[in-house]
C-alpha cells in the first residue's frame, strides 16, 4: 500500500513525527542583519578594544623578551592593521546589505501603512456622510412634528368631511349600492 507524501496542514502529524520548517532562502540576508546589529552593540566595540590591546601588548612583550612574535611594533603593527582594515572592509558591504533589507521592509510596511490610511479615512467619510444624513432625517422629523393644536384642527376638518359624508348617500363597499341614509342632526 503506497503511502501518500501529503505534507501541508491538511495532513495530519504521525505519532512522534515534527514538521519540518522550510529552508530559508535568505540566510545570507539574515546573516548580515545579523552581523550589523552585532557591530552596532557597545559589546561589539568593547570586545574589538580588548582584541586590539591585547595584541599590541602580547606584541610589545613578546619583542622585548624574545619570544616567538607575528607583529613588530616597530613596524606599527601591520597585521593588526591588516586585520582591522579586512574587517571593515567586510563590515561595510554588510551593513550596506542589512541597510537594503530594511528599506525593503519599511518600504512595504509604508504601502501598507498608506493603504489602511486610505481605508480608514474612506470609512470616515462614509460614516460622516452617514451621520449627516441621520442629522437631516432628524430634523425633517422635528420640522414635521405634530403640535396638539395642528392635530385638533386636522381632526376637526377630517370630522367635519365625515359629517359631509354621512349628510349626503352612502355607498355600500361591499355590494357597491348607494343608498341614501338618513340625515343626523347635531345635538
Amino acid at each position: 500500500m503506497a503511502k501518500s507524501d501529503r505534507s501541508g496542514l491538511d495532513a495530519p502529524l504521525g505519532r512522534g513525527a515534527t514538521r519540518q520548517r522550510p529552508e530559508s532562502r535568505d540566510r545570507f540576508g539574515r546573516f548580515t542583519e545579523w552581523v550589523a546589529r552585532a557591530m552596532g552593540t557597545p559589546a561589539f566595540l568593547l570586545m574589538l578594544t580588548l582584541f586590539c590591546l591585547v595584541w599590541m601588548v602580547y606584541t610589545v612583550v613578546a619583542e622585548q623578551n624574545g619570544w616567538w612574535r607575528f607583529d613588530s611594533a616597530a613596524l606599527g603593527f601591520t597585521a593588526l592593521t591588516l586585520i582591522l582594515s579586512l574587517q571593515a572592509s567586510y563590515a561595510a558591504p554588510l551593513i550596506l546589505l542589512a541597510q537594503n533589507r530594511q528599506d525593503d521592509r519599511d518600504r512595504v510596511q509604508i504601502e501598507q501603512d498608506r493603504q489602511r490610511s486610505e481605508r480608514n479615512l474612506a470609512d470616515t467619510e462614509y460614516l460622516a456622510r452617514e451621520i449627516v444624513a441621520l442629522r437631516m432625517a432628524l430634523e425633517e422629523r422635528n420640522a414635521q412634528a405634530v403640535t396638539r393644536d395642528v392635530l385638533r384642527q386636522e381632526l376637526r376638518a377630517l370630522l367635519a368631511d365625515l359629517d359631509d359624508d354621512q349628510d349626503g348617500d352612502a355607498t355600500d363597499t361591499r355590494t357597491g349600492h348607494v343608498s341614501p341614509r338618513p340625515r343626523r342632526t347635531r345635538p
